[in-house]
């Protein structure tokens, strides 16, 4: 993909937009369709950040995970359609009937199917003491799915906006106030008594928010733990990047600008107020507005200075920590590795004290059981990865990290043999990236993948929007309400661009 630069670099924008992760082009986009001047800059050769691809003999391999919401055709909760639809894009995508397959301790196995009561009666049927308890559960999430659902989501920064959905829905609004400062641990032990039905609710919230369910928003289960029936889980043809490479493509076409290999060193400040950015080769670009796609860790602390720092921010810093990042194990293996039915999306963990280990939880992903375009013919891909710390892979020499590298993925592969017998002898491509991997490429404090709270918090209330303390400077993405997974970071960017649209006037 070419980059895009038909000004010199002392024209004026009305919003720079610094990074190509999806909360950075949904503001992007959102802001060229109401007709501003919009200048993305991404550091890489292509967009999308943790959504992206790259190629490698054959194989197109995503980035991050591929379990994708908000591609769905009704209600208000189908962001990412929503998103491509305000550029006039469109992707075509493949329905998932299972959500995840779980292989957890105890031989507690049962699948997430795309259809409501199917995976009510299977859990149920593990534990049918429990049924009014798991029937309340979910419930309760769904309640919380339809405030949400029934109301278009913007910015809630926006005042007008707020009361003006709060006369055309105020029973979704006080209903969703309630459910605000809770967290999904929260409602879970109201209604369930058995421990390991527990575990196994803290496993459902983990899988996407990376912390157990004490520590998981209610409003964020409310929305996962819905929509992944009502919406549900769809692949977009091509691979996760198209998402990106779409949103791209639309943003060129409203009359936005996207420059690649352009890595922003600096956010530069005037009395206080940010006015532009400066690249890695000194150039510099001016704007009315400019938001960061980066981490909040990147963007105060590297992009600005520590002095900038604004209280604001070091109090979310304690709130907050870095989530992990992950080893990720890319393979291509023969097809007939896979016996017809396998599931695209599988969780497999042994010991329930190893949850939020490192490397405990195992995540995979065989995009090509939807879109076998993405492999050679007669192969399949495979997409393993495990939470991983970047303290583990420092201080190490080139050799020295070529064979840690190399006994990890060796250790995962024996691992999956549980789910997949003989899938060490049926491979045909291996790469593995490791946290140093996704800090160079992804450009992310320490390779994270987002903020996940400290402590146990009141549910989203600790969540920062998209203004910050800095005047003329926003952020967006997963270090903003509502935060990690690539529809709710398709939310962020809607809001971001909702309130600088506002704030300009347009």
């Amino acid at each position: 993909m070419n980059a895009i630069a038909t000004n010199s670099s002392t024209s004026t924008y009305d919003v720079i937009v610094i990074g190509s992760g999806i909360g950075g082009l949904v503001t992007a986009t959102q802001l060229a369709a109401k007709g501003a001047k919009v200048l993305v800059l991404e550091r890489y050769l292509i967009p999308g950040g943790s959504g992206g691809y790259f190629e490698r003999e054959g194989y197109r391999f995503d980035v991050g995970a591929s379990m994708i919401f908000g591609f769905g055709d009704k209600g208000t909760t189908n962001l990412l359609t929503r998103a491509l639809d305000a550029v006039d894009m469109k992707i075509e995508t493949f329905a998932d009937p299972v959500q995840i397959h779980y292989h957890l301790p105890d031989d507690l196995e049962l699948k997430v199917h795309r259809n409501y009561e199917e995976f009510l009666q299977e859990l149920i049927a593990i534990f049918p003491h429990e049924e009014q308890g798991i029937r309340k559960f979910y419930g309760t999430c769904w309640e919380v799915f339809n405030y949400l659902n029934s109301m278009e989501l913007l910015s809630l920064e926006e005042p007008r906006y707020l009361m003006r959905v709060f006369f055309q829905k105020p029973l979704s609004c006080l209903g969703l106030a309630k459910y605000l400062p809770l967290n999904a641990g929260d409602i879970a032990r109201k209604h369930i008594k058995d421990p390991k039905l527990l575990q196994f609710i803290d496993m459902e919230c983990y899988l996407w928010s990376v912390v157990p369910a004490d520590k998981t928003p209610m409003i964020n289960a409310g929305m996962v733990f819905s929509d992944r029936h009502y919406g549900g889980i769809n692949y977009p043809k091509g691979g996760v990047g198209q998402i990106a490479a779409k949103l791209a493509e639309g943003l060129i076409q409203a009359g936005g600008e996207i420059k690649y290999k352009s890595r922003v060193k600096e956010i530069i400040l005037k009395q206080g107020k940010a006015i532009g950015v400066k690249l890695a080769d000194n150039t510099e670009y001016y704007a009315k507005r400019v938001v960061s796609n980066a981490t909040r860790w990147d963007t105060f602390g590297k992009l600005l200075p520590p002095e900038h720092t604004p209280k604001k921010e070091q109090k979310w810093q304690q709130r907050y920590q870095k989530s992990p990042s992950f080893l990720s194990l890319h393979l291509g293996v023969d097809s007939h590795l896979l016996p017809t039915g396998t599931d695209c999306h599988h969780i497999l963990l042994e010991n329930w004290d190893k949850m939020e280990a490192n490397e405990g939880t195992i995540f995979v992903s065989i995009p090509t059981l939807l879109d076998p375009s993405l492999a050679p013919p007669d192969k399949h891909i495979i997409h393993t990865f495990t939470p991983s710390w970047i303290d583990d892979w420092q201080g190490l020499s080139p050799q020295e990290y070529q064979e840690k590298k190399e006994e990890a993925a060796a250790n995962l592969i024996k691992r999956l043999e549980a789910i997949f017998p003989g899938i060490a002898d049926a491979l045909d491509y291996q790469e593995v990236g490791t946290p140093r991997t996704h800090r160079r490429f992804l450009g992310r404090e320490d390779g994270t993948y987002g903020p996940v709270p400290s402590r146990k918090l009141a549910g989203l209330l600790g969540m920062p929007f998209n203004r910050t303390s800095i005047p003329g400077l926003y952020c967006v993405g997963d270090s903003t309400f509502p935060g990690q997974g690539l529809n709710a970071v398709a939310f962020s960017g809607m809001s971001c661009g909702h309130r600088v649209a506002v704030d300009l006037g347009l």
